[in-house]
């Protein structure tokens, strides 16, 4: 069944209701403001967004006749400008999509809230492109409600209207929840699967997705028009088979599954139908999942917190329920998911956000409900699509946006997703078999940087067969380039200290975090003059509104190649973390790196047995997955350039240095040192 039945059938379930929202819609858009029958400030918010409403219908109708799939290169630029429009920079400030600029119209209470509406319409866009009426129906029935509420005027109420929409967000998360398993785990929703076989006759399709695209996306997409069907393979290679080793490695078995979530960036269409045909050879069905760069990051920074509006218990409780069935319903398929296999991409300015009063904001006990929804949403997923059973890989390459050296920084890039695995193995073993002797490990920071840390180590007890380290080459993070493992949280005490890091597609100047026995103590930045502001914003997005997190990894990136090319191309702040990560001593806050699936035993390529998976917080899974599980893991990487030194102490007290003043020491590492070396040089 093709992703055209299975809306169709839904489609015509819903069709009356649609064509006669739809037809009231189109009323209101035709009507002078001074017309509408409701309090004139508010007028101009309906026909607004009734004017947007009746561009999606629009849409939806070339969709049903066969149009969308023939846009011509210019006919879908127009499309795409007319309906990204409202949140460019350019128009931005003038939109009921800012909640500036709705408050300033309409006031705290509806601003914020009509703002919300008009951000999830917008959001609507994708499946509108599909051929879906169901959200397109469902958001203008909600409009036409609060419109015949707000033509009361004796009557009408915030409270009548915020009701109205608390409603309808309760009423349909069985609908949204439903469609977010289908897409996750259904290959039969196969609306992109077209659009990868048509990259092919040119990039008239990227217009058809109905995402936004940016220069970003049509250079890429040209530039790897350039590539032959060799180096294409190739890149494709790189990716799939990672993906396949992360499996053998782990000692998975990938014959028990027969599907694959391909994230990709659009542009990149050649390289998916590649890395799609190498799936297929290893009976696993593609599941796609494309994405754009963002039309505006300050939009999405703003309407991150909306479900504040309407978040309580009761929601947060229907939206596991619904969760729970939906996956139910689909529980053998689920269970063929193998995991995702992401490209993502890097090069875009880091982006700093402007906080605004204006911006709908979580209550402290929202925060935590929102904390609890993921916790709990995390184990309905993990029972359904096991944790033991599924594995991942990552790959990155850089977009046009990171400047005019853009074409060399690519093909760097592709050197470096295929470094020698054999020469970093060796090296990182060097490495390991010191930091095994190691009761803890110190890590001091130079040139400013403040870090000062002991990181506690797990204790092996045969170290002939045990080892605390994993010995990382390029199979599910790649590129090639680091060591790592699960520090013991108690007596891991100390300062770290990053001058800037981009996380999580935010930019962080002076990041400061204390940790005491292994969790965050205290926290700071200085992006902004109120230091109220700058905790907050580390809160949302670091701490990810917990109150404290551990440090659930420490690690140390070799993959100096990988530092020299930032630093030549002056794209450090641009790297994304996976490649940042291998570029010096990282630590991660939140979960472990085998979060989900400590219990699966892997060993190092010299056959020790990776012992040191777990700590205080994750073992607490054998009492309580609630509180075993965090649900983030952000890494934080200090350049070498910031690195004084990284020692191991023993438990006699001697200390033993792995990096001294930025350069590896260990016998049989210095050649780590090589492109560092390289770097002097050419400052000299």
């Amino acid at each position: 069944m093709s992703y055209k039945e299975l809306y169709r059938e839904n489609n015509e379930n819903i069709k009356e209701r649609y064509e006669i929202v739809s037809e009231r819609i189109r009323t209101i858009s035709n009507m002078k403001e001074a017309e509408l029958s409701i309090e004139e400030k508010y007028a101009s918010f309906f026909v607004k967004i009734s004017k947007y409403l009746v561009k999606l219908q629009d849409v939806l109708e070339m969709e049903k006749e066969g149009k969308l799939l023939s846009l011509s290169l210019e006919d879908g630029e127009k499309l795409n400008k007319s309906l990204f429009n409202e949140i460019t920079k350019e128009n931005y400030e003038s939109s009921f999509a800012n909640p500036t600029f709705a408050v300033k119209k309409l006031g705290k209470d509806f601003g914020q809230m009509f703002s919300a509406i008009y951000a999830s319409v917008i959001r609507c866009i994708p499946s509108v492109f599909q051929g879906d009426y169901t959200f397109l129906c469902i958001y203008q029935e909600l409009i036409l409600e609060i419109y015949t509420t707000m033509q009361d005027e004796e009557g009408f109420t915030y409270k009548a209207i915020k009701d109205s929409y608390y409603w309808f967000k309760h009423d349909y998360i069985e609908v949204v929840m439903e469609d977010r398993v289908n897409k996750l785990i259904d290959p039969e929703y196969d609306y992109y699967r077209t659009l990868i076989d048509s990259a092919k006759d040119g990039i008239d399709y990227l217009y058809r997705y109905g995402f936004f695209i940016s220069n970003d996306e049509i250079e890429s997409a040209k530039y790897l028009e350039t590539f032959s069907d060799e180096e294409i393979q190739k890149m494709a290679n790189t990716y799939t088979e990672g993906y396949r080793i992360g499996f053998e490695v782990t000692g998975k078995d990938l014959t028990i599954k027969d599907k694959v979530e391909i994230r990709y960036p659009i542009g990149f269409e050649r390289m998916v139908a590649a890395a799609i045909s190498n799936f297929e050879k290893l009976n696993l069905k593609p599941i796609l999942k494309p994405f754009s760069t963002s039309a505006n990051k300050q939009f999405d920074y703003d309407h991150r917190e909306d479900a504040g509006l309407i978040l309580d218990k009761a929601i947060v409780e229907r939206g596991l329920e619904s969760y729970r069935c939906a996956f139910e319903k689909k529980k053998t398929q689920a269970r063929g998911y193998a995991g995702p296999a992401v490209i993502e991409v890097f090069g875009e300015e880091p982006f700093s956000p402007i906080t605004k009063e204006e911006n709908v904001k979580l209550s402290d006990k929202q925060q935590k409900l929102s904390v609890y929804n993921k916790s709990e949403s995390s184990q309905i997923v993990n029972k359904y699509i096991v944790g033991e059973e599924r594995s991942f890989t990552i790959i990155a390459y850089p977009i046009p946006s990171i400047g005019e050296k853009y074409k060399e920084i690519f093909a760097e890039t592709v050197k470096l997703n295929t470094l020698d695995y054999n020469f970093y193995k060796d090296m990182q073993q060097k490495i390991i078999d010191v930091l095994d002797t190691g009761d803890k490990a110190h890590i001091v920071g130079k040139n400013g940087n403040k870090t000062d840390l002991y990181v506690n180590l797990y204790k092996l007890n045969d170290p002939t067969k045990e080892t605390i380290f994993e010995n990382c080459v390029a199979d599910v993070n790649i590129p090639v380039g680091e060591v790592f493992t699960s520090p013991v949280l108690k007596e891991t005490t100390g300062k770290l200290h990053v001058s800037q890091v981009y996380l999580n597609g935010l930019n962080f100047i002076n990041l400061e975090i204390d940790f005491k026995d292994g969790m965050i103590e205290n926290y700071t930045c200085t992006n902004f003059e109120s230091e109220e502001d700058n905790k907050k914003y580390i809160k949302d997005n670091i701490l990810m509104n917990h109150e404290t997190l551990p440090m659930g990894e420490f690690a140390i990136g070799t993959n100096t190649v990988a530092y020299k090319m930032a630093d030549t191309y002056k794209i450090a702040d641009k790297m994304p973390i996976l490649i940042a990560e291998k570029t010096g001593p990282h630590f991660a806050v939140g979960d472990t790196c085998y979060s989900y699936d400590e219990d699966n035993m892997t060993y190092n390529p010299d056959k020790k047995a990776i012992v040191a998976r777990d700590n205080e917080i994750s073992i607490l899974r054998k009492e309580d997955y609630s509180k075993a599980y965090f649900n983030c893991h952000t890494d934080i990487t200090i350049p070498y350039n910031e690195l004084g030194r990284i020692s191991v102490i023993t438990k006699s007290g001697e200390s033993k240095d792995i990096i001294v003043d930025g350069r590896f020491v260990v016998p049989g590492t210095l050649k780590l040192n090589e492109p560092l070396d390289e770097m002097d040089r050419m400052t000299e």
